[in-house]
């Protein structure tokens, strides 16, 4: 069953903008990790529908009613989905206010953090049909490359940098480069999507920078922060793995074995994995908010002391200072993701995706390794900042190149 958005190298159309099914000649479809299934109909007339799954036909005869219904569940699913951003914020409100609020998560981690990513993974396998993954791999080869490269030199590099130029602390250093070492995040594909970018070029970068991190994200994690802490990178492998790879494929597996079981759960699937994604997320923030308040100077809140002492206060501390850090990663991975593809010759809707896809990490499997395989909870830090900080700011870019029509240049 393959899912979600259709391809086209001219045209890309969503269903958050497509709100009526539309009877048009079947598409080759890719998978699509947020976006809720959808299902395309094909008829000679305007009563009937024959229900078309990706390469599968089921042979349902839908009625115009069912059509309304169809398109009016894939709207409410994928409204819901990608305001993932919203739910991460108002987490982090939550667990900054009452952090016992997710003690009930917190005290069974590091369990709790891997099986729930462990289940986000599963729905993204449940979603993705390898065979469309090779198919779309051999046809755009070089942008996906230089995609993925990209990926894993510029946010490691400025991981390391940051790092020094700040004086970070050994914990919080190794925090920063062990985020900086994971593959693109899922929540890139919602945001290139508000950005009217390349999708698909999207989601295969966050499929193949995945798939690769059992084996980058250690080695890069161990070399460039071997020099401050005592760095195993055989079980971060393993642990990547489990928790990451193995996933995916197994829902890739379950797909192809069992496809009715499949398409009864997939529609909430793209859901219920944005939704504990913020969980963890938070989780990991609200065990943090403790440590954190004993951190802030009382200066940092006196209302005596003028805005930019207050500033200056703020960033004088170990949490001030990380989140500083944690924003000049992201900003400086979306700035040089989108010059980098400038050098190659992309065309606008390609930068967008590769900015983005770089700029954006996985910050749940930074929360995962570094609880798993870290004795100070501060390594664990700027990726509990990061899903936080790093969904704001990239929603905030792709809000703003939504109102920047791309220009139609030459593709590559």
């Amino acid at each position: 069953m393959s899912l979600s958005w259709c391809i086209n190298s001219t045209k890309y159309k969503s269903p958050l903008y497509n709100h009526t099914p539309k009877f048009t000649p079947l598409k080759p479809f890719f998978p699509h990790f947020l976006t809720p299934p959808t299902l395309t109909l094909r008829s000679s007339n305007a009563n009937f529908g024959l229900l078309k799954c990706g390469n599968h036909n089921y042979g349902h005869i839908l009625e115009k009613s069912d059509e309304k219904e169809i398109s009016k569940w894939q709207n409410m699913v994928s409204n819901a989905t990608s305001l993932y951003p919203v739910y991460v914020c108002i987490g982090g409100v939550v667990a900054c206010l009452s952090p016992s609020s997710f003690s009930w998560f917190v005290e069974r981690a590091p369990f709790s953090y891997s099986l729930s990513l462990g289940l986000i993974m599963l729905a993204m396998g449940l979603t993705l049909q390898l065979r469309d993954l090779l198919n779309l791999f051999k046809q755009r080869p070089f942008s996906i490359l230089v995609g993925c490269v990209a990926q894993y030199t510029i946010m490691p590099s400025l991981g390391v940098f940051i790092g020094k130029l700040l004086g970070l602390p050994p914990a919080v250093s190794v925090g920063l480069i062990l985020l900086s070492c994971c593959p693109g995040g899922t929540a890139s594909n919602v945001v290139t999507l508000i950005a009217h970018g390349d999708v698909p070029l999207s989601i295969i970068m966050t499929m193949c920078t995945t798939i690769a991190s059992v084996l980058v994200t250690p080695l890069l994690t161990k070399y460039l922060a071997g020099t401050y802490v005592p760095v195993d990178a055989v079980k971060l492998s393993i642990s990547t793995l489990q928790v990451v790879v193995a996933p995916v494929f197994l829902g890739s597996f379950f797909q192809s074995t069992v496809p009715a079981a499949v398409q009864a759960v997939t529609p909430y699937a793209p859901l219920f994995a944005v939704l504990t994604s913020s969980l963890l997320a938070c989780s990991v923030f609200s065990e943090n908010v403790v440590r954190l308040k004993t951190l802030m100077p009382s200066t940092s809140f006196t209302s005596d002391l003028a805005p930019n002492l207050q500033m200056q206060a703020l960033l004088s501390n170990e949490l001030g200072i990380t989140i500083l850090s944690v924003v000049l990663l992201h900003s400086a991975g979306f700035f040089l993701g989108y010059a980098y593809s400038t050098i190659f010759g992309f065309r606008e809707t390609q930068r967008r995706a590769i900015s983005i896809e770089v700029g954006m990490q996985n910050s749940s499997l930074g929360v995962v390794l570094a609880a798993s395989h870290f004795t100070s909870p501060m390594v664990a830090l700027p990726a509990a900042l990061s899903a936080v900080i790093m969904n704001i700011m990239g929603s905030s870019l792709g809000f703003i190149w939504k109102n920047i029509k791309p220009v139609n240049d030459q593709n590559v």
